[in-house]
């Protein structure tokens, strides 16, 4: 699994340049595909490329 990164909300937050609760309202609006491991969520790499791809809209 060489390659496969996952980033934090405050890691989304920052290269997105919006508040930490901007990011939670994109994922729960399926805007941006989230995993929850354990207590936190985690984006993949490629999640987030996706979302860049298609930016907010659906």
């Amino acid at each position: 699994m060489e390659g496969f990164k996952l980033y934090t909300i405050a890691e989304i937050a920052e290269i997105l340049k919006v508040t930490q609760r901007t990011v939670y309202n994109y994922i729960k609006s399926e805007s941006l595909k989230a995993i929850k491991i354990g207590k936190y969520w985690r984006v993949r790499h490629e999640d987030l490329a996706l979302f860049l791809e298609t930016g907010t809209n659906k």
